[in-house]
């Protein structure tokens, strides 16, 4: 039974709902923490100018007596436990400190008292408790006035920690309201996209079901970008393969076609208790044999040109069948001429399909050579132009063009490949390319084959 996935929606819906909910997540943090640090600053630029106020105000006469010139304005600091305060106290006997003057907003209740140390001229920040109970930040600053018996004053501003806990905790909400309403705009957004781009794929599963069924035999419609490239090259693998189908019904009825004569020839001949039946069995035999070669080196050529990757190399392909046809010619001293082939040629194919053509085309080149062929091979925008030219008499144009017709692929009266110049028209026809028979600069015929080059 096959195992049940979730569909590519509901996992892009997935992934990007997690995304967007700690994209958010992380924003609403970092907004957060950034107004956190704003609204605390702010309070402490504030408490330091309260405090600037207060050494500024600050009088110390003869007789030790400490005033202010003026009263900070703000009129919280009026209101009683309005939660800002100010005091300033002076060290007294060992670590306790006197309290000399303070806020309204105290009433009876004091800070707690800052030990001395600081350095002049540097403000320290501090927590405590208020009078309440409350947490205080605070701001403190050591003074030592110029005049007078007071060595020391301790000046201290504090605010309760709620005059800026509340804008936090209120614009936290606000916060989450926002970042809530984003998260659904970007989740509804999302859904959009992702219905809107599957949309395609659902077009191409309705397309496929309809391939699958019979009901089409490629895949129609226009698609997007992204998806034309892979339904054009799946038309083509189709296009392909009904080739291939049809090719191979083709083959198959000419093989059959091609075999009934050796057999009807062999069946009649045992009926009639024909005295030469032995002679007529071999002769129609090595026919369907040169029949069967024929079709089978079609069909491996047909399959091989699917085949990516392929790749043989040239020269010592055309070396291998230079031995085997100085053997074959041996008696003519016949000179094979390779040297206008470059070592790095190779051909985009399979090696047995190479030999074959071009063993064909050297074995007809050897026939009607009086002493040279030559082999020139060209590689130009991915193809292979291969010459094979001989000095013998050459063909006429009408000659050239009958040599690749049907009726003369296989050549039963010369001792060959057994093939004929017809397959290498079918094999390079079957790889993309072609051959002809041309006049030739030693004065015989040129047979040009080109082939894709790998």
């Amino acid at each position: 039974m096959r195992a049940q996935h979730p569909s590519l929606r509901l996992r892009l819906l997935a992934v990007t709902l997690a995304w967007t909910l700690l994209s958010v997540a992380l924003a609403g943090w970092g907004i957060q923490r950034l107004f956190r640090q704003h609204i605390q600053a702010q309070l402490q630029s504030e408490l330091n100018i309260h405090l600037n106020h207060l050494t500024a105000s600050l009088q110390v006469d003869e007789q030790g007596q400490v005033s202010l010139s003026t009263l900070p304005t703000d009129p919280r600091f009026s209101h009683p436990f309005s939660g800002l305060y100010w005091q300033i106290s002076v060290p007294s006997a060992g670590t306790r400190f006197a309290q000399l003057l303070r806020s309204r907003s105290l009433w009876d209740a004091h800070l707690p008292d800052m030990m001395g140390g600081l350095a002049p001229g540097r403000d320290a920040a501090a927590q405590a408790s208020g009078p309440d109970g409350q947490p205080l930040q605070m701001r403190v600053r050591e003074v030592h006035p110029a005049e007078g018996p007071i060595d020391t004053l301790i000046l201290v501003v504090a605010a309760d920690e709620a005059l800026w806990a509340e804008p936090v905790s209120r614009f936290d909400r606000m916060l989450a309201v926002a970042l809530g309403i984003l998260a659904l705009g970007m989740t509804a957004a999302a859904w959009m996209q992702v219905g809107f781009g599957l949309r395609p794929l659902a077009r191409l599963r309705v397309r496929l079901a309809a391939l699958r069924a019979g009901r089409a035999d490629r895949i129609e419609g226009e698609f997007p970008m992204e998806v034309q490239p892979l339904v054009e090259d799946f038309n083509l693998v189709l296009g392909r393969n009904a080739e291939g189908l049809e090719r191979a019904r083709m083959q198959a009825g000419n093989l059959a076609h091609a075999l009934k004569t050796p057999l009807a020839v062999m069946a009649n001949a045992a009926q009639a208790g024909d005295p030469d039946l032995p002679r007529l069995v071999s002769e129609q035999v090595e026919a369907a044999r040169r029949q069967v070669d024929y079709h089978l080196a079609r069909a491996r050529a047909a399959a091989a040109v699917r085949v990516t990757g392929l790749r043989s190399p040239i020269l010592p392909l055309l070396q291998g069948l230079v031995r085997v046809m100085d053997r074959v010619h041996a008696e003519r001293g016949l000179v094979y001429d390779l040297s206008r082939v470059a070592e790095d040629l190779a051909f985009r194919g399979e090696a047995q399909d190479f030999q074959e053509m071009l063993g064909n085309v050297l074995d007809n080149a050897g026939k009607w050579a009086r002493r040279q062929v030559r082999v020139t091979v060209r590689s130009k925008d991915g193809e292979l132009a291969i010459w094979v030219e001989d000095d013998g008499p050459g063909l006429s144009p009408e000659r050239a063009e009958q040599v690749f017709e049907r009726g003369q692929r296989a050549d039963e009266h010369t001792p060959g490949s057994g093939l004929g110049l017809g397959i290498v028209r079918d094999l390079a026809d079957l790889y993309g390319g072609w051959a002809r028979i041309e006049a030739g600069a030693l004065g015989g015929a040129r047979v040009v084959v080109t082939l894709p080059a790998a």
